[in-house]
């Protein structure tokens, strides 16, 4: 779910603009009214200006994402998450920034995908038990006018999984390019070349549909919440077979997922915006309608901003399951597990604690009945390049892999000239996984030419750089948060231990460096850091330089070391 403006009159603002707290749009910029027609009446979110995201920055939305705080200041913070390795799990069950969750089951293995915007690309998650995921594969490495760093935002946004005949299908919309789709027979890749199905502005959140009489249509939303619009398909999914027609519109409407149960067509999406909305299913007898639409689940008496936008999923053994987010900073949409009972043909979800008749998100659930032998455990987040690079790796924006290589058991980047770290390319980027942890990489930055600068990454609402750069032939280990530099201390080794400790909670993050890989020091004070451009903050690596300097000038990184606050790294 998304909604954004051209803001980058404002994005010096960004800093001083809190996401839990309440936020008021003004007109800013010269677009005409007539581009604000994606927002259709009470129910706008935000309004939209000039292309639908911005080249630059999306700063005054502190990324982009809606108010909602997921705890007050007196109550102390719960932060179990995952599995508890007791039969139970706590939600969230990913508690990393998987937003917009969709989960299918095909025979008895699950399958994820989420909303990666200017990261490359979908990945492709499976689990046998529905709470402990390994990454499968990454859909796509790279797309069409994402070689520039200067789409943050853009992208692909809730995609849709399905099965059908055969096959796996992936759907999804970018806001400036319309809608695209994939295929292929094993969820572990081969994936065909991304298909543009239709070139068009403002379309999101598309769901494919077919019947048991090999009927195909295509559900979606328009830009900026709704209406639900459904198309007719042609059966190979590749092509659209009419403009489409309305069938539902609500507050802020969109995140549409169809699916056929007892008869009966149902279309679940999320209302009410991305930090305050709520989960709502209708059903009818007919694909176009009327739908008969219930809230299902809300936030309630619970602290749990924004429980929506997600998949209802079915067991073997036929208990049901709603995967859902929750937008919280600085982790982004994290993943909850909420389990699910039918009533008058309607899902149930979690549990109405306070009586309305509407479910509310539970903490701690029991794991769904299902025979596993999973072990508790995150998905991957270490890689010692001995074996290339780990699934869990994503670009932002398209990778130059002729500058890329893994050699020797080390990660190799020839740099590439930038005017600043936003801008760089091949930056390697992880998801900020958990409450708290600490990041760790060993590097080898002596062929790195004057001005050159290579470090740890972290990147959110700052883009923040952290290692070594050459003055001179000095190397100087230094801090760069969006584009000021401070030099820390100087280093006359070959190699730089860098390292991140983060308090999710305080939204703080604590650079570290160590000559010896024994004893670290402290890298100045703590920077706070906060969800941007959609996304949840990020951990990665960087290597870049202010001149050209040719393809003989390298950096090596080795033992990338990053543990979570999971019970599985205790």
């Amino acid at each position: 779910m998304k909604h954004y403006a051209l803001i980058s009159l404002f994005a010096a603002a960004a800093a001083s603009v809190s996401a839990a707290s309440p936020a008021t749009f003004a007109k800013v910029g010269n677009a005409p009214e007539s581009e604000q027609e994606f927002f259709p009446g009470t129910h706008r979110a935000r309004p939209v200006l000039g292309n639908f995201t911005n080249s630059i920055h999306m700063g005054v939305f502190a990324g982009g994402q809606d108010l909602g705080a997921s705890h007050d200041k007196f109550t102390p913070f719960d932060s179990r998450w995952g599995d508890q390795g007791d039969g139970t799990f706590a939600n969230p069950v990913i508690a990393a920034d998987y937003s917009d969750p969709e989960v299918i089951r095909v025979g008895d293995k699950y399958y994820m995908t989420c909303s990666e915007f200017h990261f490359m690309g979908i990945p492709i998650l499976v689990s046998d038990d529905m709470v402990n995921w390994e990454m499968l594969t990454q859909v796509y490495t790279s797309m069409e006018g994402y070689d520039t760093v200067n789409r943050y935002g853009d992208g692909s946004w809730a995609p849709a999984l399905r099965y059908h005949d055969g096959r796996f299908y992936l759907y999804f919309c970018t806001p400036n390019d319309g809608l695209f789709m994939t295929s292929a027979e094993n969820p572990a890749g081969p994936w065909e070349p991304l298909h543009h199905v239709k070139k068009v502005g403002g379309w999101e959140d598309p769901c494919p549909i077919w019947d048991n009489e090999g009927n195909a249509w295509l559900g979606r939303s328009q830009l900026g919440g709704g209406p639900i619009i459904i198309h007719r398909m042609s059966p190979d999914g590749k092509t659209l077979l009419d403009n489409g027609r309305e069938v539902y519109n609500g507050p802020t409407a969109e995140g549409t997922k169809l699916f056929i149960k007892d008869g009966y067509f149902y279309l679940s999406i999320p209302e009410g915006g991305v930090g305050t909305g709520w989960q709502t299913v209708g059903r009818a007898k007919d694909i176009y309608g009327p739908y008969d639409m219930r809230r299902v689940l809300e936030q309630g008496s619970t602290k749990i901003n924004g429980p929506h936008q997600g998949a209802l999923v079915d067991t073997p053994d036929g208990e049901w399951w709603f995967y859902h987010f929750q937008s919280t900073s600085p982790l982004g949409r994290v993943t909850h597990l909420q389990p699910v009972t039918w009533v008058d043909g309607y899902p149930v979800i979690g549990e109405d604690y306070d009586g309305n008749g509407i479910g509310e998100p539970m903490k701690i659930v029991k794991k769904p009945s299902i025979a596993s032998s999973s072990k508790p455990h995150t998905v991957a987040t270490s890689d010692n390049f001995d074996n290339g690079l780990g699934k869990q790796w994503q670009f932002n924006h398209n990778p130059d892999m002729s500058r890329i290589a893994v050699t020797d058991g080390r990660l190799v980047i020839t740099p590439s000239k930038s005017a600043s770290l936003r801008e760089a390319r091949n930056m390697l980027t992880q998801k900020m996984m958990g409450y708290s942890g600490e990041v760790t990489v060993k590097l080898d930055a002596t062929k790195l030419p004057h001005d050159g600068r290579a470090g740890l990454l972290c990147i959110g609402n700052k883009t923040v750089g952290f290692g070594i750069r050459n003055t001179y032939g000095t190397m100087l280990i230094c801090t760069d948060i969006n584009g000021t530099l401070k030099a820390i201390a100087r280093s006359d080794n070959d190699n730089v231990w860098l390292r991140y400790t983060y308090d999710a909670n305080a939204k703080t993050i604590q650079p570290w460096y160590s000559l010896d890989g024994s004893e670290f020091k402290k890298a100045g004070d703590a920077f706070e850091i906060g969800e941007g451009d959609w996304k949840g903050a990020r951990f990665g690596l960087f290597a870049y330089t202010k001149e050209d300097v040719g393809n003989d000038v390298t950096v090596a990184f080795d033992d990338f070391i990053y543990t979570t606050d999971h019970i599985s790294d205790k």
